[in-house]
């Protein structure tokens, strides 16, 4: 579990099982379970989990998958083609 509270403010990647945040996030972030974010929070990064949950007056500037994997994970760069 991560949480950055109301004054914290984060510059990096973030991934955990839980991620709660009250303060300001730069960074793409995945978690497992859910991410949960209430005002003041501000938010500008891709989010990766398969629960959302935001608060009335959060600051999100981003893509949302609630899938819980990048779109990465889900497409290996290195498939061979289907030769038939």
């Amino acid at each position: 579990m991560i949480i950055v509270g109301e004054k914290g403010r984060v510059r990096a990647e973030i991934a955990a099982g839980l991620v709660m945040i009250h303060g300001e996030v730069q960074g793409n972030i995945r978690a497992k379970d859910r991410i949960e974010a209430y005002a003041p929070a501000k938010i500008c990064g891709d989010l990766y989990s398969p629960v959302l949950v935001f608060g009335e007056g959060v600051g999100f500037e981003g893509t949302s998958h609630m899938t819980g994997v990048s779109e990465e994970d889900n497409h290996p760069k290195s498939q061979a083609p289907n030769s038939k």
